[in-house]
Formats: structure tokens, C-alpha cells, sequence
């Protein structure tokens, strides 16, 4: 009789569920160690209590601390762009701040003296036009490019609105040497600085304070809040006389003119030249065919006499014309003497010509009464500042070129395209005499007192511009080898910057030519200069010497 199987005590279930545990609980370490290529890590079993079913507990893998990675190198290519890009930000602060720097001493010199800057300013726009003209497709075909003298000469003439000439316009320049002499008659009527202020009031949609100063200078403002609308007249009242006179000589020139183009082109540079008195004429033999057409002295004659108004003066027009039945009541002093002495002027002129070259048979003597009263009055007008001829200026007396000489001498209105002392100098000037003879205290004008600041300025005007023609004149005798009569019509011409010539300035030798460029300049210029410097140079003395009267006359 088998013995019954005796219950297995407690000690051995513990013993035999801690090894089947164990077994369960190390065999996946084991596999996962051995796959690993690690040791597995084995600790003793807990026993749990009587109540709790049994298991095992692992203490948990300790985690190791992690490295900081560094960045991947860039390639070269990038480190190559990177050092591209920094040097090119280096250039650019650099650039900007050197053009910081000029951009200061820019308006420091403007403000300090704005005259020095127009004149600056004016001689690198005169250098542009003469690159311009000495280019190979300035000329007719057949020919080369122009030589220096000659491109400077037509340039200085043409941007100074004088009109004196070297070679003949019509037959040596081609459609684009045309074309850059009417944009330099353009730029030199309404001023450099009036013109880059009003490329900065097209780009920026304002006018800075320099530029105000500068075209203020220039323009002869005097308030720097009309600058603006000074500006606004300027371009207006320009293209719109310029096209009235290219509209008024257009049909004529469709009837003259075998082809539409060469009327067109004809009719808009004689526009643009006869509102900024440049005085060049496109055409062969200029305007000596037209001499008995009305059609086309009366518009040349209308646009010449404007334009040698100056802006001042039709800015006033313009701002008055709506006052009541009688605008000319409300204008300023200087509009009332300036439309006053050129009025004065035309008509003594007007007389002097019809009276001296009457029974010339070169010049008026074959005409009818009425084409001579015309070619009176035209040459009337145009020898102060307009320059253009319908008679050959050689053929006309001695007597006719002494007052063409005082014209030319006189110019046209201050601020405009005129040249000379310009006629409110003159006026001035007779003001203070006629004071003086009354025995005056004050010049007084119209209603006004003029200052005597205003008196010195005139006084020094005039006697520098006799002393440029008399230097100028010296100089010229030497060179040239000519008549004084002569020379010292080819001088006044070109500093008052009219464009009359007896013959002489074709045939000249280069330093001939030089030195009327240099009279075109200071013509255009010098005068302004010199007036805007004295104006602007106030010396305020602590101390005052006694006065004493020296003996004068």
C-alpha cells in the first residue's frame, strides 16, 4: 500500500516560485544584454510579505549624462559668402558715410555762400555738354567728332544763353548736336540751380532748405516761402510760352518748309531759344530770309521781350493778376521798374535804329515803311539780350553799333535770361542822380524809399561789369589784332550774353575763343555773384571812425 504524498511544505513553494521568478525575470536581460554586448545587471529578490503575491523588483537602469554636440563646420562656400557679405556691409557704411560727409560740407558751403556753389555746379553742367557735343554723332555724317574748342565754345554759348558761334549751326551740327544745344539753352535759361530744385520737387515731392537757399540766390527771391511757388511759375510759365511761340511759328514754317519734321523741329528750337534769348537759330543763314515775315519776327520778338523780364517779375504778374480791375497797382517795386526801363529801352532803341538805318542801303534802306519800323523794333529788342538779326550786323553804321553796345551793356531784367547789369541797375542808378540833383536826402521811387545798401549795390554792379569789359577788351586787341570797334562790339556781346556778331569770332585763335567763353561765364555769373556775395556779407563794426567829406567832382 503506497504512502500518501505529503502536501509540499511552505518553505519549498517559496523556494521554487523564487527560482521559476528569477528565470522569467533575468531571461530577457540576459537576451537583451547579450545582443547589446553587456553584462546584465542581477540583484537579490525581495521577498514580499505573507499577504502580497510574490515578485521581483530591479532597480532601474542609471542614465548616463549626455555631451553638448557641437555645430557642423559650414563649407567653404558659405564661409566664402559670409565674408563677402560683411565686407560688402563695411563698404557700404563707409560709402555712406563718406557721402554723410559731402552731403554736409555741401550744405555748409550753400549755406556759408550759395553763389560759390551755382557758379560750381554751373561749370560741371557746362563740362557735360561739352562731352556731349564733342561725341562722334554730334556732327553730319562726313564729318568727326567736334574739337574741344569748338564743342566748348557752342557749349559755354549755349548754357550761358548767349549765342555766339564758332562754326555755322544749320550746316555742322546734326538732329542730336541740336538736340543737346536746345536742352543746354533749356538748363541755362531757367538756371542750374532752379533746375536741380526742381528735380528734387519731382523726386522727393519737396524742396530742402539748401536748395531753397540756392535757387533763392539765384532766382533773386526774396523770401525763401516763395521759393516754391517761384518754382511752380517757372516751369509753367516757360513751357507755356515756349509752346504758344512754337505754336504761332508752326504753320508758317509748314508753308516755308518742304517736310513736317524739319518744321516742327524748327519751330520748337526757335521756341526754346527765343524765351531763354539763346540766340541760336538752327537754320543755314539764321533769320536774315525772314526779315519782311511778320509771322515770324512778332513771336520771336513776344517771347524774347518775356523772357528777359525775369522770374520775379512774372511770379508778381501771375499772383496779382486777379486783383481787381487794375492788376498793375499791386505790383512790387522792382516789377514796376523793370517793366518801366525795358519798355523805355525798346522804345529808344526802336527810335535810334529806325532813325540811323533808314537810308542805309545794306541794312533798312531797301524795305518798305512798314518792314523797317518792324526790323527797327525787332532790333530794338533783340540787342539787349536776345541776339537774333534779320540785317547783317557788319553792314550797319557806326553810330547803330554804339547803341547796340549800350544795349548789350544794359542786358535784360534781374533773375532772368538776360544778360548785362541788368536794367533795375541802370534804374537805380538814374534814381540816385536825379536825388542827388534835387538835392534829396532819399531815393525814392514810385512811392517808395529805396535803401542805400541797395544804392552801394548798384554803384558796384555797374563798375565791376565796366571793368570785366574793359580787361576783357585789353585782352582781345592783343589777340585778335582787330579794330577796337570791333573788338569791343565781340566783347559786350558776349558778356552781356546777346549773340551779335560783326564777323569777327569764327576767324578767332583759340585763345580768342577762350576768352569770350570765359566773358559768356562771368556774363552769366559774375555779376550774380558778386551781388548775391555782397548782399550776404553783413560786417557788424564795434567801433566807428570819425567822418569826413572828401571832395567828389
Amino acid at each position: 500500500m503506497d504512502k500518501p504524498r505529503e502536501a509540499p511544505s511552505r518553505l519549498k513553494r517559496v523556494q521554487r516560485g523564487t527560482q521559476s521568478g528569477t528565470q522569467r525575470g533575468t531571461q530577457p536581460g540576459a537576451q537583451r544584454s547579450a545582443q547589446s554586448g553587456t553584462h546584465p545587471i542581477t540583484a537579490p529578490a525581495r521577498i514580499t510579505g505573507p499577504s502580497s503575491p510574490s515578485r521581483i523588483s530591479l532597480p532601474q537602469k542609471p542614465s548616463m549624462p549626455t555631451l553638448p554636440t557641437m555645430p557642423p563646420k559650414p563649407p567653404r562656400s558659405s564661409r566664402a559668402r559670409r565674408a563677402r557679405r560683411l565686407r560688402e556691409l563695411r563698404r557700404e557704411a563707409l560709402q555712406r558715410g563718406r557721402t554723410r560727409v559731402l552731403r554736409e560740407q555741401a550744405v555748409h558751403w550753400a549755406r556759408r555762400s550759395p553763389a560759390r556753389l551755382a557758379v560750381t555746379v554751373f561749370i560741371f553742367v557746362v563740362a557735360g555738354f561739352t562731352l556731349l557735343l564733342m561725341t562722334p554723332w554730334a556732327t553730319h555724317m562726313g564729318l568727326r567728332g567736334a574739337s574741344f574748342i569748338d564743342a566748348l565754345f557752342t557749349a559755354v554759348s549755349a548754357v550761358c544763353v548767349t549765342g555766339l558761334t564758332t562754326v555755322d549751326t544749320g550746316l555742322y551740327w546734326s538732329p542730336w548736336g541740336l538736340a543737346v544745344i536746345c536742352a543746354a539753352m533749356k538748363v541755362g535759361g531757367l538756371g542750374i540751380m532752379t533746375v536741380a530744385s526742381l528735380l528734387g520737387l519731382m523726386v522727393s515731392r519737396r524742396v530742402g532748405l539748401t536748395q531753397k537757399m540756392l535757387t533763392a540766390s539765384e532766382t533773386k527771391t526774396e523770401r525763401l516761402g516763395e521759393v516754391g511757388a517761384l518754382l511752380r511759375v517757372v516751369i509753367i510759365a516757360s513751357t507755356a510760352l515756349e509752346v504758344i511761340i512754337m505754336l504761332l511759328l508752326l504753320p508758317r514754317f509748314l508753308v516755308l518748309h518742304e517736310h513736317v519734321g524739319d518744321a516742327i523741329g524748327t519751330s520748337v528750337f526757335l521756341g526754346i531759344s527765343a524765351f531763354n534769348n539763346g540766340g541760336i537759330v538752327p537754320t543755314h543763314q539764321g533769320i536774315l530770309p525772314y526779315a519782311n515775315d511778320p509771322l515770324i519776327l512778332l513771336p520771336l520778338i513776344l517771347g524774347v521781350f518775356v523772357g528777359s523780364l525775369g522770374f520775379p517779375v512774372i511770379l508778381n504778374i501771375v499772383s496779382t493778376h486777379k486783383k481787381g480791375r487794375r492788376p498793375w497797382l499791386h505790383w512790387n517795386l522792382h516789377s514796376r521798374l523793370t517793366i518801366t526801363m525795358c519798355l523805355l529801352l525798346v522804345f529808344a532803341g526802336f527810335v535810334a535804329f529806325l532813325a540811323l538805318e533808314w537810308t542805309n542801303a545794306d541794312t533798312f534802306g531797301p524795305m518798305g515803311v512798314g518792314h523797317k519800323m518792324l526790323n527797327a523794333l525787332f532790333s530794338s529788342v533783340m540787342t539787349r539780350s536776345g541776339g537774333f538779326s534779320t540785317v547783317s550786323i557788319g553792314a550797319e553804321t557806326e553810330a547803330s553799333w554804339l547803341v547796340t553796345n549800350a544795349l548789350m551793356f544794359v542786358g535784360g531784367g534781374s533773375a532772368g535770361t538776360g544778360g548785362g547789369i541788368k536794367v533795375t541797375t541802370l534804374a537805380v542808378l538814374l534814381l540816385a542822380i536825379r536825388a542827388e540833383a534835387r538835392g534829396d536826402h532819399d531815393v525814392e521811387a514810385m512811392g517808395r524809399r529805396i535803401p542805400k545798401d541797395t544804392i552801394r549795390l548798384a554803384i558796384a554792379v555797374m563798375m565791376v561789369g565796366a571793368t570785366i569789359i574793359l580787361v576783357g577788351t585789353l585782352i582781345m586787341l592783343q589777340i585778335a589784332q582787330r579794330p577796337l570797334d570791333v573788338v569791343l562790339f565781340e566783347v559786350l556781346s558776349a558778356f552781356g550774353t546777346v549773340g551779335l556778331s560783326t564777323g569777327m569770332t569764327p576767324a578767332l585763335p583759340t585763345a580768342g575763343k577762350l576768352v569770350l567763353c570765359m566773358l559768356m561765364f562771368v556774363g552769366r555769373t559774375g555779376t550774380i555773384t558778386f551781388a548775391a556775395a555782397l548782399a550776404q556779407r553783413d560786417r557788424r563794426r564795434v567801433i566807428r571812425y570819425p567822418e569826413e567829406r572828401p571832395i567828389v567832382g
